[in-house]
């Protein structure tokens, strides 16, 4: 781990967790579903499948995949909104399989989009 590794993945996660809180004041306001945080998951997910997908490696992977989309991305943010979310059953059913289920197969249609690049 070089210093140039650290400030790359502090630096880039800076910037996803300032996308991550904007998104999510905009899109959360209005609404009981965090629609905020299910879109940079859901974002992040694709991403994430597509970078592995292309192969990136090194300090693009650390600043990009690591630093950028690992602040965007939020697991214990999904985890108290589905608490939160937990006396509207159809909303947290809805929040939990759109997070889990949608994640994973954006994030393979990434990487098999990026297998094709």
């Amino acid at each position: 781990m070089t210093l140039i590794s650290l400030i790359a993945v502090g630096g880039a996660g800076f910037l996803g967790a300032i996308i991550r809180y904007y998104t999510s004041e905009k899109l959360n306001k209005h609404t009981k579903i965090p629609l905020g945080t299910l879109f940079v998951n859901i974002i992040g997910s694709f991403m994430l499948g597509l970078l592995c997908g292309l192969h990136v490696e090194g300090i693009y992977y650390l600043m990009i995949g690591i630093g950028l989309l690992g602040a965007l991305t939020t697991f214990s943010t999904l985890n108290v909104e589905l608490i939160k979310l937990q006396k509207y059953r159809r909303l947290y059913y809805f929040y939990f399989t759109a997070t889990y289920v949608g994640g994973l197969l954006v994030a393979f249609i990434g990487y098999m989009l990026g297998k094709v690049f």
